[in-house]
């Protein structure tokens, strides 16, 4: 499915409104794995995100492979390292934290991972990843030894943002992170967005339906949402197509 990028682009000129549901292979047991794909199936969800900040080698490449078998949905690797890369999937992340100034996730993973990608038939999206402060430490800030951009400081947020698509990334993220207090401020989104050429993904915090909307309001393209899922599997309900 080289086309996932693509598809993405066609879906936005058209005005819909994109949703993508993040699974963390070291939450997700095998299990569970057919009931909550046939809510998720239910539901106006588009994309299916599958990665975590720390995730155990080869758990992701089967956790891929069991979810092709349930839906027809792209599958989009959203990796917390090398390790999560498996050709199982449709299309890859290819995540720059360019919020950060830590060298390994600017670039030195992406040169890790070449060897994995050279033969790869997946969509490799180039990413512009921006994790924004959200009242806790994240698993990513711990991980990437990175400080998140303060919420406060609109302007830095933007200029980061339009930096990742003069860079050439094909796609910004705006993340507030698993379990966030508070999900990026519409405030934040609107700018973000208002600056760009490019496709905007937010994510991290949003456990509502009113907090969806307000996201998709305020110029989000398209929407993740993880830890919501994980903890209450009705909130499909408020998402059936």
């Amino acid at each position: 499915m080289k086309a996932v990028y693509n598809n993405i682009l066609r879906s936005i000129s058209e005005g819909k409104q994109l949703l993508a549901v993040l699974i963390d292979p070291d939450k997700m047991k095998p299990e569970r794995v057919s009931g909550f794909m046939q809510k998720l199936n239910c539901s106006v969800a588009t994309h299916i995100f599958v990665g975590g900040s720390t995730v155990d080698d080869e758990a992701t490449e089967s956790l891929v492979i069991e979810i092709k078998k349930h839906t027809r949905l792209p599958v989009v690797l959203f990796p917390g390292d090398v390790t999560q890369i498996t050709n199982e999937a449709h299309a890859l992340l290819f995540l720059s934290l360019i919020s950060g100034t830590n060298p390994d996730y600017l670039i030195g993973k992406h040169v890790a991972a070449v060897s994995k990608l050279k033969h790869s038939e997946l969509d490799i999206i180039p990413t512009g990843y921006l994790l924004i402060e959200n009242g806790k430490q994240t698993s990513v800030e711990k991980v990437t030894k990175t400080t998140p951009l303060p919420r406060q400081n609109v302007q830095q947020i933007v200029d980061t943002a339009k930096a990742g698509e003069l860079l050439g990334m094909k796609l910004i993220y705006l993340e507030a992170g698993s379990g966030a207090l508070h999900p990026v401020p519409t405030e934040i989104i609107k700018f973000v967005s208002q600056e760009l050429n490019i496709p905007l993904i937010v994510g991290g915090g949003i456990r509502t339906k009113k907090q969806l909307d307000e996201a998709y309001n305020s110029g989000a393209n398209l929407v993740v949402i993880g830890t919501a899922f994980e903890d209450d599997e009705s909130f499909f309900d408020e998402l059936k197509t």
